[in-house]
């Protein structure tokens, strides 16, 4: 299903007041952890050598993907990880995704078969995370892609107390953000050297399938906040030095 993706950079002192706007409208997503409602995401971003990913998204591509590798909380939780294309197709995005466990991931990604270690979800059957795990690694193989950045933030999640199934609106506010330049597959959920990136603020993200309630344009409005470019890819390659400066030394020819 095509999702559409708002997103807002905010500062941080805003979130308190942001956060008792929404709350007579939404709860607690069930996604949230004990931990006050949060839980930590945790992503590797492929990209080609020429960071053709990066560039695409700065140069407004209306048809672009990222590859991920996702993953969430610490790997003693024994959570799934998750192959992800995140497609986008002028505004709206479509994700194809297959979950499997962190150990199964590194023998694919390492040269494995893929058939006998995807797991179905609620959402996906067997054989259509099976095909979203085989896009992945034709991806990673056909266009030679490479881990460029682990991508950590703290995201606390909000879905609709009003439920509307064919709208599925969810808000995520997702803060200290940082990025580990150039990770090894396995340092998925390691941090030994993290860079903070934009650290005085913090992303809001709106998403939903068909209309943004008024409700909720009207607190944006009233916060005075502009829904723009936020790819938390984006500024975890510009938070890190090394890859920064790469990227700048590409030429950008689409």
């Amino acid at each position: 299903m095509l999702r559409y993706e708002y997103k807002y950079i905010v500062p941080v002192e805003m979130l308190d007041k942001l956060r008792s706007l929404v709350k007579p409208f939404m709860e607690p997503d069930r996604h949230a952890g004990p931990d006050g409602g949060m839980y930590t995401v945790r992503s590797i971003y492929f990209d080609t050598d020429d960071l053709e990913c990066y560039y695409h998204k700065l140069a407004g591509v209306k048809r672009r993907n990222k590859v991920r590798l996702r993953g969430y909380n610490s790997e003693e939780d024994k959570n799934p990880v998750f192959f992800e294309i995140k497609k986008k197709v002028d505004e709206p995005l479509f994700k194809n995704r297959a979950a499997t466990t962190f150990e199964e991931a590194m023998h694919i990604l390492h040269g494995g078969q893929v058939d006998g270690y995807i797991s179905e979800t609620a959402k996906i059957t067997k054989a259509e995370a099976v095909a979203n795990a085989r896009r992945f690694m034709y991806h990673v193989h056909a266009r030679r892609m490479r881990p460029v950045v682990t991508v950590v933030y703290v995201r606390e999640p909000y879905q609709a107390i009003l439920k509307d199934p064919d709208n599925d609106l969810r808000i995520t506010f997702d803060r200290d953000l940082r990025a580990v330049p150039n990770p090894k597959l396995e340092d998925l959920f390691k941090e030994k050297i993290s860079h903070p990136v934009n650290p005085r603020h913090f992303i809001l993200e709106i998403k939903f399938n068909r209309y943004l309630p008024v409700w909720l344009r009207a607190i944006t409005a009233s916060l005075g906040l502009k829904k723009g470019p936020a790819s938390k890819y984006v500024l975890a390659v510009e938070g890190c030095t090394g890859i920064a400066a790469t990227a700048r030394r590409m030429p950008l020819t689409l």
